[in-house]
């Protein structure tokens, strides 16, 4: 379960704005803030099934983007390259650390 909530995190920071308000809002309380369906409904005053409802439509959407897109898998190669590229460098030049400081900083 961590694992999938990680993976949504992660794609939604990437696709959020092709969201809807609606869906990013159940989808900021949902995986964000933990929220219960419960306490969604309640906040949205609609019904917990609505909820659920809309929040697997939105993974699904989500995970849609990914598979056109892959900025979530690039970002997974990249960090995996960086954190290569670091164990296999010197780190005496300041100058390299930043660099590599700045190309972690990027996403």
């Amino acid at each position: 379960m961590l694992e999938k909530t990680t993976r949504m995190n992660y794609l939604f920071d990437f696709y959020q704005e092709l969201l809807t308000n609606k869906q990013r809002s159940y989808m900021e309380l949902y995986y964000l803030e933990d929220y219960s369906l419960g306490e969604i409904s309640d906040t949205f005053e609609v019904s917990r099934q609505a909820v659920y409802d809309n929040i697997r439509r939105t993974e699904s959407m989500l995970e849609e983007y990914e598979s056109k897109l892959h900025l979530y898998d690039r970002f997974l190669k990249r960090q995996e390259l960086l954190n290569q590229l670091k164990q296999s460098i010197q780190y005496d030049d300041e100058n390299v650390q930043n660099i590599l400081t700045s190309l972690e900083n990027l996403d």
